[in-house]
């Protein structure tokens, strides 16, 4: 583990910084951030190869381009790279504003046109709602944690409204994702990256047109709760991606 700890740093700051000049490149012709999207992938599936990674999806076959609300539950950091690299899809993330201050991945985060968002007030966070609103509209999907931070137990952490407010209010369909195995890939305030098998499942969308957010709220934690407690048996068939 800690000689695989090594090389995934050295090698994964390596091509971090390497891949900021593309990206940077790509914005000059590129102004929608679908192509820095696109470079995020690679590199998102480069850090699970050297991190010793593998991901089992199921019903990534009915995942569509069009715009729509991704929602998922949050184990550990390595939940956003696995949806980075598989989710088949263009999307924006719904971020905590501080994420956007980290050098070249919080700049790399801007460019791409991910949408910040502050929660130290209401107004402010529902600004960041609104931004992500003109992004569905523009037909460019949005993805959300509605736990807003990573749970340290196999039980759901109690969903913020923000995600359920914006899908009531543009009407765009959520599709609720479940993911299971990257809670122990790199513990919270450690650095030290373990191999693991992760599993996750992309549920049945939900049309949101005539629910109100309550409604979409916990019909979206029931979709995510059923794949987790069904993924997590043994024989579960699933499509395997490296």
């Amino acid at each position: 583990m800690i000689l695989r700890t090594i090389i995934t740093w050295l090698f994964g700051v390596i091509i971090t910084i390497s891949m900021f000049p593309f990206i940077i490149a790509t914005s000059i012709f590129d102004r929608s951030g679908d192509s820095a999207h696109l470079i995020g992938r690679i590199w998102a599936r480069i850090i699970l190869f050297l991190s010793g990674v593998h991901t089992e999806i199921k019903g990534i076959e009915d995942v569509t381009n069009a715009p729509q609300i991704f929602i998922s539950n949050h184990q550990g950091a390595f939940d956003i790279l696995v949806l980075q690299a598989y989710l088949p899809a263009q999307f924006r993330w719904l971020a905590k504003k501080s994420l956007f201050k980290i050098p070249v991945i919080g700049w790399s985060m801007s460019i791409a046109g991910y949408v910040p968002i502050d929660r130290s007030r209401a107004g402010k966070a529902y600004h960041g709602l609104e931004k992500a609103g003109e992004k569905l509209k523009k037909g460019t999907s949005i993805l959300v944690f509605p736990e807003g931070t990573r749970s340290s137990t196999d039980e759901l952490l109690p969903f913020k409204r923000g995600g359920f407010l914006l899908a009531a209010n543009t009407g765009m369909p959520i599709t609720p994702i479940s993911i299971t195995g990257t809670r122990g890939i790199m513990k919270r305030g450690g650095m030290l990256i373990r191999p693991a098998d992760v599993r996750m499942a992309i549920g049945s969308q939900i049309i949101t047109k005539d629910l109100d957010d309550k409604s979409l709220f916990e019909m979206t934690k029931k979709s995510i709760q059923d794949n987790l407690s069904s993924i997590n048996k043994k024989g579960t068939d699933l499509f395997f991606l490296r």
